[in-house]
């Protein structure tokens, strides 16, 4: 993973941009935590600034990224942080626990270290997948063997809150559900770097000519022009809340 954000990581500041209906979101699961402990922080897109927070990051290149006003950065694994018990209120991961080497270590790491409670943004992969899928079925496969079950992450935090975020059409945050109202975006090479999904994929170049060809000829906008009346739509992300007990 750290030669994988070493590559792909660059575009980061650039196109994994806060979006604020989501960082709402993310602080309400926050609550009054009085400090926080950002893993797998990444450019800290969706770090609090009324509080204290420690960010930690594996990618030196995700790390060179960082604004001069974000939150302290130490270059560390999720799966070995370097903090006692309890050093942390709360402890948060956005976007990232599908991409640890060992998810049980990582997620455990974020209970010992967080004395109130835990916050992921994730995708679940029993979730229907969107109309993406059908340019690059390989996707639903990627995604089933990369992002944990619910019921996975129960096991390791135990109790859990489970809350639907649905995407906003005009999403800023360029994961790969971001641009589910924008179509032609997937065929920008700039925006897929930010994409670490399509790193996985083995037939790439047949769906992008597929999706233009569709654009092009109005094939898309006759399957799926539906999609763009809606102003959010529920793709499979999910903000899970561990709360001590």
């Amino acid at each position: 993973m750290t030669v994988l954000y070493d590559t792909i990581g660059r575009g980061y500041g650039a196109l994994r941009r806060p979006d604020q209906r989501i960082k709402r979101r993310l602080f309400d699961a926050l609550g009054d935590a009085s400090s926080v402990i950002n893993v797998g922080a990444g450019a800290g897109s969706y770090e609090p600034n009324d509080r204290p927070v420690v960010a930690v990051d594996r990618s030196l290149t995700m790390i060179q990224q960082r604004g001069r006003k974000a939150a302290p950065v130490i270059q560390a694994r999720a799966e070995s942080l370097p903090f006692s018990d309890g050093t942390f209120a709360a402890a948060m991961a956005i976007l990232t626990i599908h991409h640890w080497s060992n998810l049980s270590f990582g997620l455990r790491e974020l209970r010992r270290v967080a004395r109130e409670r835990v916050v992921i943004l994730t995708r679940d992969p029993a979730a229907s997948s969107f109309w993406l899928t059908e340019y690059f079925p390989e996707l639903i496969e990627v995604d089933q063997q990369t992002f944990p079950s619910m019921a996975t992450l129960e096991q390791e935090l135990g109790p859990i809150d489970v809350y639907t975020l649905p995407i906003p059409h005009d999403c800023r945050d360029g994961f790969t559900g971001a641009y589910w109202r924008r179509p032609a975006a997937y065929l920008d090479r700039r925006i897929r770097s930010a994409m670490s999904t399509f790193t996985k994929l083995n037939r790439l170049q047949p769906g992008l000519d597929r999706l233009r060809q569709d654009l092009s000829s109005g094939a898309w906008q006759k399957k799926y022009g539906g999609v763009l009346k809606q102003a959010e739509m529920p793709l499979g992300y999910r903000l899970v809340v561990s709360a001590s007990q």
